[in-house]
């Protein structure tokens, strides 16, 4: 064997690990870039945290549709409903941070869950990623006219100062956007009313209707084939300003100074999903809803359609969870999983 001077069989031992951990790094590296520059190279799942047939599944099938066709892969519309968002939330916190999870949450779900509960199985300010807002419904304040003798918010505020705790109010659950809209309404307001919730809005809506409950607030997409019914009077909206919809009616903060609220809802991902990925996401839900068509036919839906950087979404995010965390303990709200 012929020797060179100063190379040893450790030398040439330890030089060959080197060639070969620096050759897997490259590899690992280029790898990565292909990888990033393909996305998405396979379908995309969306969990959608409410059951089929609802106004966030009807949202994520229309537009889910239009952004498979940007982003050359499918969307597959996965529906796990249950807890008030949470068994869907958890399962894309949970999930791969590769860009092929992504969750269509809303309010309870990024901003009044950890308010509500003690033990949350995620963190929504540290296991996602946002993506982009998506929409948000305003509510409208509904009353029964032969329950409850009012036809102006003013009055029902006169009336609950009257009778303080003896009106009813129904909602689509404890802890649920119209439940604590509620809320924020009689601090704001200065009155006390007695909440009647119900196991969705469908049911409170009947009661509603039939006299059981006096009053209620929800979104205007539930609510409006309401509107005709001659007993059913809407005595105010929850959005800042007038609302399209609905335009003679005025807004709640014209009785109740600075009173708004909305639910909300918005794209994220894992957190530490790739940031190409999240831009790719976000680029093919713009030019989703950029399409005039699909457009109308969300906001006939009663849907506010939004569009954000993930920046302002996660802004959103800390601003709402202020907000409803602060209403929850005024209310003394707990809920238990």
């Amino acid at each position: 064997m012929t020797h060179f001077p100063g190379i040893t069989r450790r030398g040439l031992l330890a030089s060959a690990l080197a060639m070969t951990a620096g050759g897997s790094a490259m590899t690992h590296a280029v790898t990565e870039a292909l990888a990033q520059s393909a996305y998405p190279d396979k379908p995309i799942r969306l969990i959608v945290p409410y059951a089929a047939g609802g106004g966030t599944d009807f949202f994520a099938r229309a537009v889910g549709t239009a952004m498979s066709a940007s982003l050359g892969q499918t969307l597959v519309i996965e529906n796990r409903p249950g807890a008030g968002t949470i068994i869907g939330a958890e399962a894309a916190a949970k999930a791969d941070p590769d860009g092929y999870t992504i969750l269509l949450g809303d309010t309870s779900t990024y901003a009044s869950n950890q308010g509500l509960y003690r033990k949350l199985p995620y963190n929504a300010q540290k296991d996602f990623a946002p993506i982009t807002l998506t929409g948000r419904f305003a509510m409208v304040l509904l009353v029964n006219t032969d329950k409850l003798k009012v036809d102006s918010l003013q009055g029902l505020i006169d009336l609950a100062k009257k009778e303080p705790g003896k009106i009813d109010y129904a909602s689509a659950g404890v802890g649920s956007p119209f439940h604590l809209a509620t809320e924020l309404l009689a601090q704001s307001a200065g009155i006390k009313l007695n909440h009647v919730p119900y196991k969705g809005a469908g049911p409170a809506v009947q009661d509603l209707v039939g006299g059981q409950i006096g009053m209620m607030l929800v979104d205007y997409a539930t609510g409006r084939s309401q509107l005709t019914t001659k007993n059913i009077k809407a005595i105010g909206v929850s959005s800042a300003g007038q609302f399209s919809m609905l335009p003679d009616v005025p807004p709640i903060s014209a009785t109740v100074p600075g009173f708004e609220a909305w639910a909300w809802q918005g794209l994220s991902a894992p957190a530490k999903t790739p940031a190409s990925a999240i831009k790719t996401i976000n680029e093919a839900y713009a030019k989703a809803i950029s399409d005039e068509g699909l457009k109308k036919k969300i906001t006939d839906a009663g849907i506010d359609v939004l569009h954000s950087s993930p920046e302002e979404m996660a802004q959103y995010i800390a601003s709402e969870t202020a907000k409803w965390d602060k209403v929850i303990k005024a209310a003394n709200i707990e809920l238990q999983l």
